[in-house]
């Protein structure tokens, strides 16, 4: 991991916070335009509907059961550090319950309007993700799980994510419609969403990895420094 002045770690740790944040936004206005929620969080709003509690709840608790999936899979590889995901997992379940809060019942009208909606969630989640992802601290549940299983199974995370994001979509449809006997919360909506999203993450990045990499790292004047003076 590379290094970061103590100032630089708060930074850190404040801007995953924010990735977190547009991150919910996202999921709650995509949960607003009836068109389908996001792939990842399609399964704890479906557990949400069947079981009749809070979605911040559901977002917590399927995403510790990912963890617990990546222990399994990992094994002694299974690095400590990444139980921290455990407590950004509750975090973002706050987040969800009080960015829907805010959020409410807004919902803009005509097919169009909806399709607007899908768009703006899209951006928020790639914001979110990008932001969360470039400060490199502890990865969310599920881009854990699809690391987990790309290492041991030796493809790219790239198309890890995609065979995890559809077993999760499948998932939820399945246990919706067995349980709800229809789909709930999974739609058109996610499925351009689980199409967009990479898309818009790569033109994201582009301005927002330059500057992260400059207020979060240290330079190599920083690094060179803190080795001289262990050396000395």
């Amino acid at each position: 991991m590379r290094s970061s002045t103590p100032v630089q770690w708060v930074i850190r740790v404040l801007i995953y916070i924010l990735g977190l944040f547009f991150l919910a936004f996202g999921v709650a206005i995509s949960a607003n335009s009836n068109l389908g929620i996001s792939p990842v969080n399609s399964l704890p709003y479906v557990v949400s509907a069947i079981v009749s509690r809070d979605p911040g709840t559901c977002v917590t608790a399927v995403f510790c059961v990912y963890i617990l999936l990546q222990i399994i899979i990992l094994r002694r590889e299974f690095k400590p550090i990444n139980l921290f995901q455990i407590a950004f997992s509750t975090i973002f379940g706050y987040f969800v319950n009080f960015t829907k809060t805010i959020v409410g019942d807004f919902a803009i009208p005509t097919y169009a309007g909806k399709l607007a909606m899908v768009g703006i969630s899209i951006v928020l989640v790639a914001i979110g993700v990008v932001l969360y992802i470039e400060v490199e601290l502890v990865p969310m549940p599920m881009e854990g799980l699809s690391l987990a299983g790309a290492g041991k199974l030796k493809i790219s995370f790239h198309n890890m994510k995609i065979i995890i994001d559809c077993l999760v979509v499948l998932t939820g449809a399945a246990l919706s419609l067995l349980c709800l006997h229809k789909l709930v919360y999974i739609r058109e909506g996610t499925i351009l969403t689980a199409v967009v999203t990479g898309k818009v993450m790569a033109l994201v990045k582009k301005p927002l990895s330059p500057l992260l990499q400059k207020i979060c790292f240290a330079t190599q004047a920083e690094s060179a420094g803190k080795e001289g003076g262990r050396g000395a």
